[in-house]
């Protein structure tokens, strides 16, 4: 049995550089990180790592001393006014730091163009190696496993495949009799923390807590258990977990790296 990928994501300590996450992941485990090449929203911090050179040298040579490898980068949104062949320099930071995976975003009311544009993303990407993976997030236009598999399916592309978030599964209302029947060979990652309590009414509140409320691996009410069991064995797993009220309270980046780990272990171990 191949030894699990754990891969540290961005969100779970966004206010580390991109070296400085690179070294936390080191010290605390695990064998890889995912980087944020383009900010999700307008208003969070960013590292410009696709513009900046010294930055990008730097993170590599943090890379190279480390071991640790890079699955995937994000987060490329597919829009009404998208122009695909505009991500390609994108793309090309994503390959020169080894990614084989890479997070899209479905922001496009018109099904047809989005899956066309996702279409347009995968034959841009493989050159690159690059696996695009449609994430659904019930605020998004890709809002459920159900639309984006078939929006993955419906584009017809060897690389393309479906990012499933325990997050995002929970809040969506998705099924794990439909995550079951998924081909495997669309599911090559998948992101992995807890949700507490039942799903809000309210989409705005949905939105703050996957942003800046999600729990450790077993410390909250998703049935990770049935979920793990309906995704491919020893599928790679990135501990997505912000957790924006320990960071105020002054809980460093290297011990929320470690408590998801050892919280991701633990769970792995029980089931």
């Amino acid at each position: 049995m191949n030894e699990r990928i754990f891969s540290l994501a961005s969100l779970t300590v966004l206010e580390l550089s991109p070296p400085q996450m690179v070294d936390v992941a080191a010290r605390a485990g695990y064998s890889h990180v995912g980087l944020r090449l383009e900010p999700a929203t307008p208003e969070e911090h960013h590292f410009a790592l696709v513009a900046d050179v010294g930055l990008r040298r730097e993170t590599l040579a943090r890379l190279r001393d480390t071991g640790i490898r890079v699955l995937d980068v994000e987060i490329l949104r597919l829009k009404p006014d998208t122009v695909v062949a505009d991500f390609e320099k994108i793309l090309a930071v994503g390959a020169e730091f080894g990614a084989s995976e890479l997070l899209v975003a479905g922001n496009d009311a018109d099904e047809q163009r989005l899956t066309e544009n996702f279409a347009r993303l995968c034959d841009l990407a493989a050159p690159y190696g690059l696996h695009p993976h449609l994430e659904f997030m019930p605020w998004t236009d890709a809002r459920n496993l159900e639309q984006a598999v078939r929006i993955v399916e419906s584009a017809d592309r060897e690389n393309g495949a479906v990012l499933v978030d325990a997050f995002h599964f929970d809040r969506s209302g998705s099924r794990l009799e439909d995550l079951a029947k998924v081909a495997p060979s669309r599911l090559r990652y998948a992101q992995l923390c807890d949700v507490a309590g039942p799903r809000p009414t309210d989409m705005a509140e949905i939105l703050r807590q996957a942003r800046n409320e999600r729990r450790f691996p077993g410390d909250g009410d998703c049935d990770l258990a049935g979920l793990l069991q309906c995704l491919p064995a020893d599928i790679p797993l990135s501990l997505e977990i912000p957790t924006v009220k320990l960071l105020e309270q002054g809980v460093s980046g290297l011990q929320r790296a470690q408590m998801a780990l050892d919280k991701a272990r633990e769970l792995l171990a029980r089931i």
